[in-house]
């Protein structure tokens, strides 16, 4: 079974890196850019069926390691 867990930055904390990365693309010419705010993504392969119980490991490992929940939200996605 596949999962993806998205870790993004929580609304009105600054993301220093998005700012770096919008200015470089607007410095590369590409028009339209409001903002930018990065995160990371993390691609999980598991073993067995049974997509709740994935889901709750996941939601597990997101609060003890994949995510710092004080500044950052995650969504856990299981592919059945």
């Amino acid at each position: 079974m596949k999962a993806r867990v998205t870790v993004t930055l929580k609304n009105g904390i600054l993301d220093p890196q998005g700012k770096a990365i919008e200015g470089a693309l607007k410095s590369l010419g590409v028009d339209g850019i409001a903002s930018v705010r990065q995160g990371k993504v993390f691609d999980i392969e598991l073993n067995g069926a049974d997509k709740a119980k994935a889901e709750e490991v996941l939601k597990a490992a997101a609060d003890k390691l994949l995510a710092n929940t004080v500044i950052e939200n995650y969504k856990v996605e299981v592919q059945g």
